[in-house]
């Protein structure tokens, strides 16, 4: 099993170690809740190496990732994130959403699911044969390491720790060769899947382990993968295996991860197809009844009167909202924001409401 290259630093923390993709991870630091407060009040940093990076580069680099991706990445400069944007398979069904960094007009970065790195990696080269063949297609996963700082207070930790260059980027925006103690940074974007101001670090894992105990020192506070995913859920971000798969589309999902008028992509025929046609499930959010404690699974029924109109695909308590809350997929004829439903966890239902995205306004 592949570990993250931070894993040290983790376990001389005190982190709960597990597995996530096959990748030995940090889960948690000890107090899941208070991780996920210290994002939304303050400011925690995560480790995030075990999402794939791949580096696309050469003449016909422009061409082949715009013919992958669902959004247009022309018309974007560089130093410019697109994104959220997805490879679509024939079927328009996901093969994974992913970021795109565009590096220059002839170099791309792109950042995937752990779960789908050989399978993004397969398919950037599979397409790179058939229509650019000069074009230079490499793995960089293991080379990199990435972290995210993210919170209302990440701007304060980025500049006490000697990143504050990167302080003017704006959303979805980039720098690369920044300096860390001399040391150069492959690059520093302002995003985040938390729902909070923040900054993605991607540089060797030397460089990334020295930002990380810094940041931590200056009062960052460390936040595993289970932190992460309450944040995601909490503003109705997807997480690839759960809430979207090969078999799901942007639509059903709503999940805007394409332009309808660009010139020509894979699986643009299908998504006009299903647009015209109309979807038969969405996904939509679920707010529990306050004082309900039992939170959804995957898998879990949602039902009206008698009748089963979908599943669940994530759930979790939220902290910030002190209930539990949860996404799936119904019937779209029952995608009726405010209607009462009935959820079953263990044989058991429990009141909820459906609500739009996301749960927690920011």
């Amino acid at each position: 099993m592949r570990q993250t290259p931070l894993i040290d630093i983790h376990r001389s923390l005190g982190a709960s170690i597990g597995e996530f993709a096959g990748i030995k991870t940090a889960l948690d630091f000890g107090n899941v809740i208070e991780e996920h407060l210290s994002v939304r009040q303050s400011v925690g940093i995560f480790d995030i190496s075990h999402m794939c990076r791949i580096i696309v580069e050469g003449s016909d680099s422009q061409k082949l990732i715009d013919y992958l991706v669902a959004r247009d990445v022309i018309a974007p400069s560089p130093g410019t994130m697109i994104g959220p944007t997805a490879f679509l398979n024939e079927k328009a069904g996901f093969k994974d959403d992913v970021m795109v960094y565009k590096l220059s007009e002839n170099r791309w970065l792109i950042v995937g699911n752990a779960v789908n790195r050989e399978k993004d990696f397969m398919w950037v080269r599979e397409w790179s044969s058939k229509i650019a063949p000069s074009t230079i297609v490499r793995d960089a996963t293991e080379e990199l390491a990435m972290i995210a700082i993210q919170g209302p207070k990440s701007p304060e930790i980025m500049e006490i720790i000697g990143l504050g260059d990167a302080l003017d980027l704006k959303p979805l925006n980039f720098r690369t060769s920044l300096k860390f103690g001399g040391k150069e940074v492959f690059l520093v974007s302002r995003s985040g899947w938390t729902g909070e101001d923040g900054f993605e670090i991607i540089a060797r894992p030397s460089v990334v382990a020295e930002i990380f105990k810094k940041a931590i020192e200056n009062g960052a506070r460390p936040c595993g993968l289970i932190a992460r995913d309450t944040l995601r859920i909490e503003m109705g971000f997807v997480l690839y295996g759960n809430d979207i798969d090969e078999e799901t589309t942007p639509l059903e999902a709503r999940y805007w991860v394409y332009t309808l008028d660009k010139d020509k992509y894979i699986g643009k025929e299908a998504l006009l197809s299903k647009l015209e046609k109309g979807v038969e499930k969405i996904r939509v959010g679920i707010r529990m009844k306050k004082g309900i404690r039992i939170i959804p699974r995957s898998g879990c029924e949602i039902r009206v009167l008698n009748k089963c109109i979908g599943k669940v695909t994530s759930g979790t308590y939220s902290p910030y909202l002190n209930r539990s809350i949860a996404m799936g997929y119904v019937d779209s004829g029952h995608a009726l924001i405010g209607l009462e439903v009935k959820v079953v966890v263990r044989g058991k239902e429990y009141v909820g409401k459906i609500v739009d995205f996301p749960f927690v306004k920011r």
